[in-house]
C-alpha cells in the first residue's frame, strides 16, 4: 500500500478531533476561562494531549486570540539560541501561547518562561506530569477509546476487533500513538 493511502498515516491521525469522555466542551472552556487561560493538559505519552491542544485552539477561535504555538520534545529540550527573549518580549494580551511538551524545558528556564509569559492573554501547556500550571484536564486512554480511533481511521472495525484492540492497548501500555504506528506498519505491508 502506498503511504498516502495508508489509513493510519500521520496526517490522518493528527487530523482527528479529541474525544472528550468525562466532560463537555462547554465545561472545559468554562474551566479554562476560570483559570484565566493559564492551564495544563496532563497525561502520559500517547493520551491525546497534543490533539486536545489543537482541538481547544479551534474552539477558542483566532478572532479571540492570536495563537503562538511552541513545541519541545525529548531530543530538543531547549529553544534555539536567541529565540526566547524576543519571543517573550513580543507578547501582548491578545496572544495565547500553546506550548506542547512544556515539561521538557529545564526547571530554571521554565520558571523564567512562566514569569515572563504573563504578558500574554494565556498559556496552555501539555505535560506528562502535573505541577507546571493548574491542571485543566487529565488525559487518559482506554481500550474502548483506541477501538473508536481505529474504527474512525479505518472506516470499519479491525478484523477480530476487540481482541486486536486489547492486544495493541496492552502491548503499547495505553499509548494510542504507538498503537497507531504499529497499525501503520501493518497496513504498509498490504
Amino acid at each position: 500500500m502506498q503511504a498516502n493511502e495508508n489509513p493510519f498515516r500521520l496526517g490522518r491521525a493528527d487530523a482527528l478531533a479529541y474525544h472528550l469522555s468525562d466532560t463537555t466542551w462547554e465545561t472545559l472552556l468554562s474551566r479554562l476561562d476560570a483559570l484565566d487561560h493559564r492551564a495544563a493538559i496532563v497525561g502520559p505519552y500517547g493520551s491525546g494531549k497534543t490533539t486536545l491542544l489543537r482541538s481547544l485552539a479551534s474552539r477558542l477561535g483566532q478572532d479571540r486570540f492570536r495563537f503562538r504555538p511552541l513545541r519541545l520534545w525529548e531530543e530538543q529540550r531547549l529553544f534555539p539560541r536567541g529565540f526566547l527573549r524576543p519571543f517573550l518580549a513580543s507578547l501582548t494580551r491578545r496572544d495565547l501561547i500553546l506550548f506542547d511538551e512544556a515539561d521538557q524545558l529545564p526547571w530554571p528556564i521554565w520558571y523564567y518562561f512562566k514569569r515572563r509569559s504573563r504578558a500574554a492573554g494565556g498559556l496552555i501547556v501539555t505535560s506528562h506530569r502535573p505541577g507546571l500550571l493548574p491542571t485543566l484536564i487529565q488525559c487518559a486512554t482506554s481500550p474502548a477509546l483506541l477501538g473508536q480511533v481505529i474504527t474512525e481511521l479505518l472506516g470499519q472495525p479491525l478484523p477480530d476487533h476487540q481482541r486486536q484492540v486489547t492486544r495493541l492497548y496492552r502491548k503499547h501500555h495505553g499509548d494510542i500513538r504507538q498503537a497507531l504506528r504499529e497499525l501503520y506498519d501493518v497496513y504498509a505491508e498490504i
